[in-house]
């Protein structure tokens, strides 16, 4: 459970605001009929609730979905725009190593296995681990 809570939590703040919306334009709907002498039809209500509901998903749900599923996927296959410009102090830190010789060697191997970057993306932070060269 505490592994999905963001996903838990996301998922009942969305129920209790659908369940929110569709109450109070039950209401409202109501109020318009008695406004105009007619009674109230479900049938009707449905279409209208459909209808502000993906215009409202349209205009602002699916935007926000998009920028924030479409830049965490361009993070992770590591588009340039989205890249922490990095690589040059890398590389500067990689030659300053090698200068060391074959014990800088084996320090760049070691860091480069322990944040998998031959492998794929970093693990995070390598907690617990002993410091590399050790």
């Amino acid at each position: 459970m505490k592994r999905y809570a963001y996903g838990w939590l996301t998922a009942i703040f969305f129920l209790v605001s659908i369940a929110g919306h569709w109450v109070f334009g039950w209401f409202a709907y109501v109020d318009e009929a008695a406004q105009h002498a007619q009674q109230p039809q479900f049938a009707e209500y449905a279409v209208l609730i459909a209808r502000d509901t993906f215009e409202n998903w349209q205009s602002e749900f699916l935007q926000l979905i998009w920028q924030v599923v479409g830049l965490a996927y361009f993070l992770y296959v590591g588009s340039p725009a989205s890249k922490e410009n990095d690589d040059r102090l890398e590389a500067k830190v990689d030659a300053l190593l090698r200068l060391t010789g074959e014990r800088g060697e084996k320090i760049i191997a070691d860091l480069d296995e322990r944040y998998l970057r031959t492998h794929g993306h970093a693990l995070p932070h390598a907690h617990g681990e002993p410091p590399v060269g050790e």
